[in-house]
């Protein structure tokens, strides 16, 4: 498992809205389906108003991310 850091817009609305989320996962595909799923299910949002602009890979120090912290505690 591997620490990633995506950025990209979001559609709300009438607005669009930046994000960066600090994100655990195996691979870039599933980081996308992570994506795509959280705004789906908390914001209702669709896939086609999602725009990934970037996925970088991160070292887990650098997050503040509650889900990044815990995953690496022990490590």
């Amino acid at each position: 498992m591997q620490a990633y850091r995506i950025d990209g817009v979001v559609r709300q609305g009438k607005t669009n809205q930046d994000f960066c989320i600090d994100l655990v996962a195996e691979n870039e595909d599933q980081v996308r389906e992570k994506v795509y799923s959280n705004f789906g299910s908390r914001h209702g949002a669709k896939r086609r108003y999602i725009t990934i602009n970037s996925i970088t890979s991160i070292d887990p120090s650098e997050s503040s991310a509650p889900v990044v912290v815990s995953h690496f505690r022990d490590k």
